[in-house]
């Protein structure tokens, strides 16, 4: 079985203006370095389709997703300003069906044993979207929405959530902390956006805060230390990534140490622990990831480990 790249050319037509760091040219960044890397021709493509709204409806509120469809401009050039960080172009609910579109359909076709993983090239990004509004760049949550589906449609008993964004996901984390079928687990630079105070830590929400600076040394301990015992007590049945790859130490949003070497490690230990008792089944969708040249390079190392390419 192979590993499928999703994503749909709406995705680069959502734009909050040339000056925002949440740019369309991260995802042609991301093509470059695939097609330098020559791994184009050994992954295999899929078109990200639309979300269907009760899809999103399981993990956001109507007045959440009433807040992005009915403020989307109908005219081009047309922004709307939801938050300081975030705003919504002619374009932007169709981009936000459509990375939701893409989890939700890697997800049936990892299920369904068509491919063995998936990496969702998708913008907006979805981490921080609350389950009652947006925010963050971030406008539903994408990885979210995917693990219901995979809950509530699936029926799977047990998922695990990894995000190793720079930034705390607070949106996933508010959308499951009450929810004993998923587990999630993550680092995030503190203090930092979007502020939020440390979390208690329980078997299922293993978020940890870690300092400015902190280098693959740091992230690696924690994760063998936390991450990986939580995960073989939890013993998910399916694993979704919040795949942010802004702690890499040439992204200048974020403040980490982290390289492409260590992007490639965490992979190779969700992966492990997906064969164990996952039977392999991942899906990893982009969050954050703001210096182009980083971004490319560390989703190859991310997406070569999740095919075995190597």
């Amino acid at each position: 079985m192979s590993t499928a790249i999703y994503s749909h050319p709406d995705c680069r037509r959502h734009d909050m203006g040339e000056w925002h760091p949440e740019s369309p040219a991260r995802l042609q960044a991301i093509e470059d370095q695939l097609i330098s890397a020559r791994l184009d021709g050994l992954l295999e493509r899929r078109e990200a389709p639309l979300a269907e709204i009760p899809a999103i409806g399981r993990n956001h509120t109507p007045e959440a997703i009433a807040l992005v469809r009915d403020n989307t401009p109908t005219a081009e050039g047309d922004t709307y300003p939801l938050d300081g960080d975030t705003s919504l172009c002619s374009y932007s609910y169709q981009a936000a069906l459509r990375a939701a579109g893409a989890a939700l359909a890697a997800t049936d076709a990892v299920i369904a044993g068509s491919i063995a993983n998936a990496f969702c090239a998708v913008r907006p990004p979805g981490h921080h979207a609350m389950p009652t509004e947006p925010m963050g760049f971030c406008l539903f949550n994408n990885v979210a929405i995917a693990a219901r589906h995979a809950l509530d449609s699936h029926g799977l008993e047990r998922v695990a959530i990894i995000d190793f964004d720079v930034h705390h996901g607070n949106g996933t984390a508010a959308s499951f902390r009450d929810d004993p079928r998923v587990l999630m687990a993550s680092f995030y630079q503190h203090p930092f956006y979007p502020y939020t105070e440390p979390e208690p830590r329980t078997a299922t929400m293993i978020n940890i805060p870690v300092p400015a600076r902190s280098g693959g040394d740091v992230v690696r301990q924690l994760i063998t230390e936390h991450w990986l015992p939580a995960l073989h007590d939890f013993k998910p049945e399916m694993i979704f990534i919040s795949a942010g790859f802004d702690a890499h130490r040439e992204d200048d949003v974020g403040g980490m140490g982290l390289v492409e070497a260590d992007y490639a490690w965490i992979t190779r230990q969700v992966m492990t622990v997906a064969r164990l008792y996952a039977r392999g089944r991942i899906v990893s969708c982009l969050e954050g990831g703001y210096n182009l040249s980083a971004l490319g390079r560390s989703v190859v190392a991310h997406v070569k480990v999740l095919a075995d390419l190597e």
